[in-house]
């Protein structure tokens, strides 16, 4: 049997402190019980694939960092658990983490933890089917 394949999407605010997006990983993978050898990656959105607090967090668990168009990631809202107004005016898509997530396991994927929350930055996870 193979094992699950997760992805892991994170959004955060301009400059946000790495060590917050590392801690806010760590507590959406641990409530999942996931090991981060079990991730495809980590995924966001284009504007923050030179984001330190992200890059930095992909670093730490020896993944790569893939991002995603708002287009794109504006075509996953049908999916999200929690769609947000207030990113589509900042970004042009209703959500960044569950977005980035379930773009990255594809139309069979589901979120398994929806968007978490930190003082600066989101996190989500979903799994390939």
């Amino acid at each position: 049997m193979t094992r699950p394949l997760y992805a892991l999407g994170l959004g955060c605010e301009r400059g946000c402190d790495p060590q917050e997006v590392l801690a806010l990983a760590g507590r959406v993978l641990k409530e999942a019980s996931v090991a981060a050898s079990n991730l495809l990656g980590v995924f966001s959105i284009e504007q923050r694939k030179d984001e330190p607090a992200v890059v930095r967090t992909a670093e730490q668990f020896g993944l790569p960092v893939t991002c995603f168009s708002a287009e794109v990631l504006e075509r996953e809202t049908p999916r999200l658990l929690n769609p947000s107004e207030r990113v589509f005016a900042l970004v042009g898509c209703h959500g960044v983490a569950e977005s980035a997530a379930l773009a990255a396991v594809g139309s069979d994927g589901v979120l398994v933890i929806g968007k978490t929350k930190s003082a600066h930055a989101t996190a989500a996870l979903a799994v390939k089917r």
